[in-house]
């Protein structure tokens, strides 16, 4: 994997790519050191050089001198914080504050100071028109890149120059992002501005406890907990905390009122996951809050431990599993077929322990919750479906209907269209379009009614 220049310090990447002998390195490399050192009587010496003919000029040659597709500003403002080298590059020479560099990231200066954590310079760069807004082709932004490497000053500082503090990206938000990272004072600093807890990655569906929980970033997770993040989402926090022998976060998602007797998606439930992949201590912990499960025969502490290590046993038997995940669906499709719902449910989540992201047995469970009139359920498994395949037109469909229950018209209307795109002779998903059609309007009809407290203005939309 090539080396990101914003991962490790200049000197360091060069010294890497070249050697520690500076006087061996190309005068090029040797500008850029200049630059990012802060030594303007040396940069203007080696420009000279590169200069031959005299024909450009220093300032001219400054501008266009590059290293490894850095020019002068992009190296200058990851150093020290010098910020004479800055003004004179700037003001002078007249250098772009939102040129990218060439390099395959393409990192703008500001992304430069705050990688390199240069408060001073990431300042200058915004006091001289630096846009914090740019976006890279994931939609990551400057305050993605301070809240990932846990720069808390600059944080503070791109949110008083107005940076998003929810700014969406295919990676996260920015509290995503501190909190993956384990980056405590950075979390701290968006949640006093705020930041949404709740948020939803749309790639993974992960909000950012869960983030920090799948990190193991114990101070994170605390820290969101406390603040009220929701700790029963569609990750199922607590199963991964037990799975992960991480006992502080688990005794703090107890007692914020994380639900024990909720499975994972192979249908395990926490007690099981701290039987198998954690220790004694977390099955202690979560016994006295988790009811008994129907088919462990000796129900203590003892009894658990053994239990789940005789099934995980049963579980690493790949033809075993196949053979009973097959004989689960088909039961589960005639308990569907008999209307029995709730045991339907169950048997697809059995099922689901061998391969938890099977695109049917998702959705067959997804309509069972449906049949059950629990909308929530329904919808994180539709979700779950759509991320395995998100070109089935079914997938759509079940999150269609979902969303229909939850009374989110205008969101159904979204996925449906994109269901019929894949599926355009659904008969079935177009009648459901069109009744999300109407509720839409009927439900914007209500909303202008109570604004406006006239019925008039409804026919006028």
């Amino acid at each position: 994997m090539a080396l990101d220049i914003l991962d490790i310090p200049l000197n360091s990447f060069l010294e890497q790519a070249l050697g520690k002998d500076e006087d061996a390195w190309p005068p090029e490399a040797r500008f850029v050191v200049a630059a990012h050192r802060g030594n303007i009587g040396r940069l203007k010496e080696i420009a000279r050089r590169l200069d031959k003919n005299g024909k450009r000029g220093v300032d001219a040659t400054v501008a266009a001198t590059t290293y490894q597709g850095m020019n002068a500003l992009h190296a200058a403002v990851r150093g020290l914080g010098k910020l004479a080298v800055c003004r004179y590059l700037v003001d002078q020479v007249g250098m772009d504050v939102n040129m990218w560099d060439t390099s395959e990231s393409k990192k703008t200066p500001l992304e430069h100071a705050v990688a390199g954590g240069n408060l001073p310079a990431a300042r200058f760069l915004l006091d001289h028109g630096a846009d914090l807004h740019q976006e890279n082709e994931k939609g990551v932004t400057v305050i993605h890149l301070a809240a990932m490497k846990g720069k808390s000053e600059i944080v503070k500082l791109l949110l008083s120059r107005g940076a998003d503090v929810d700014a969406k990206s295919e990676e996260g938000t920015p509290l995503h992002l501190a909190a993956v990272k384990g980056h405590e004072s950075t979390v701290e600093v968006l949640l006093e501005h705020q930041a949404d807890i709740n948020k939803l990655v749309p790639s993974c569906l992960l909000t950012p406890v869960e983030a920090a929980v799948f990190a193991a970033s114990t101070p994170c997770a605390k820290l969101l907990i406390q603040a009220g993040a929701n700790v029963n989402g569609v990750n199922h926090c607590l199963a991964r905390a037990a799975k992960d022998g991480l006992t502080e976060i688990t005794k703090c998602l107890l007692e914020a009122g994380a639900d024990p007797n909720r499975p994972d998606e192979r249908g395990r439930m926490p007690i099981e996951l701290a039987a198998v992949y954690g220790r004694r201590e977390d099955v202690e912990l979560l016994f006295p809050f988790t009811s008994p499960i129907p088919n462990v025969a000796d129900w203590s502490v003892d009894g658990i431990i053994n239990h789940a290590k005789l099934e995980n046993m049963q579980l690493m038997d790949d033809d075993a599993v196949n053979m009973r995940k097959s004989d689960l669906k088909q039961q589960g499709d005639e308990a569907f077929e008999n209307q029995d719902y709730t045991k339907a449910s169950v048997l697809y989540t059995k099922a689901l322990r061998a391969d938890p992201y099977d695109c049917k047995m998702l959705a067959n469970r997804s309509r069972c919750w449906l049949r059950l009139g629990d909308g929530q359920k329904a919808l994180e498994d539709a979700i779950k479906c759509k991320i395995s395949n998100r070109d089935w037109g079914e997938a759509h469909h079940r999150e269609g209907e979902a969303l229909m229950m939850l009374k989110e018209y205008e969101k159904a209307c979204e996925v449906l269209t994109r269901g019929l795109e894949l599926d355009p002779e659904n008969d079935e998903m177009d009648k459901l379009f069109w009744e999300a059609m109407k509720l839409k309007r009927s439900d914007a009809c209500t909303s202008a009614t109570l604004r406006n407290g006239s019925p008039f203005l409804c026919s006028l939309t």
